[in-house]
């Protein structure tokens, strides 16, 4: 019990940063998470969660037993699970789509992020449920992609990811934090979100901005364990 209270404290504390934060602490403890060209095509609300995983590949691929892609993550699914679709960046046919949509809403999945294309855009928008993806296309992936795993370690557009992984995406992009690494990042993004806090505060007091960011934005990268 004190371990999964330990973990909703950190998600907890995951939800009240943003990605750009996020990003910083990665590049401050010189890890690898952000996840460049994914944007928000449904609603615009920030998604923090662990990651569930889907992999895909083109038909035909060897796999699983067959279903519809995308259903052994959602019925497996927790609530405030993120599902991440890998399909390798391809576009031209949705990784992900509506009924799909439906049903993780329906298990409380807070949100979808796909390394490649999505469809029903309206539909999902209308479910209130964030999707991320590279690009939006009608075509279905019937015949074009399968399933080939869920529940494995992917890549995510050069990023890798692994089940239990963090994740934070905003109107910014998308950053995957290391389940291994997810405290520390956490609180190093808490030192630097205070401290950007600091700043705006003290040019809302009407300090010149390059008094308030030449000295300290620059060294906003710079490991602190003493505070804000």
């Amino acid at each position: 019990m004190g371990q999964l209270s330990a973990a909703e404290g950190l998600l907890a504390r995951l939800a009240a940063l943003d990605s750009c934060a996020c990003s910083d602490a990665l590049d401050q403890l010189g890890l690898v998470g952000v996840a460049p060209g994914l944007r928000p095509l449904t609603v615009a609300r920030r998604v923090t969660g662990r990651v569930s995983t889907v992999a895909l590949g083109p038909a035909g691929s060897p796999g699983p037993a067959v279903r519809h892609l995308g259903t052994a993550a959602i019925e497996a699914a927790h609530p405030g699970d993120v599902i991440v679709v890998a399909a390798g960046g391809r576009v031209d046919a949705a990784g992900w789509g509506g009924v799909l949509s439906l049903a993780a809403t329906l298990r409380g999945v807070s949100g979808v992020i796909v390394d490649g294309a999505c469809r029903d855009v309206d539909e999902s928008a209308a479910l209130d449920l964030p999707v991320y993806a590279l690009a939006a296309v009608p075509a279905t992936a019937r015949g074009r992609q399968v399933e080939v795993g869920w529940d494995v370690p992917v890549q995510v557009a050069g990023v890798a990811v692994a089940p239990g992984d963090l994740v934070v995406a905003d109107g910014s992009g998308v950053v995957f934090v290391p389940a291994s690494h997810a405290a520390g990042v956490v609180a190093a993004a808490e030192r630097i979100a205070a401290r950007e806090a600091a700043m705006t505060s003290r040019l809302r007091a009407g300090e010149p901005a390059s008094a308030v960011l030449s000295a300290d934005y620059e060294d906003m990268l710079t490991a602190r364990k003493d505070g804000p």
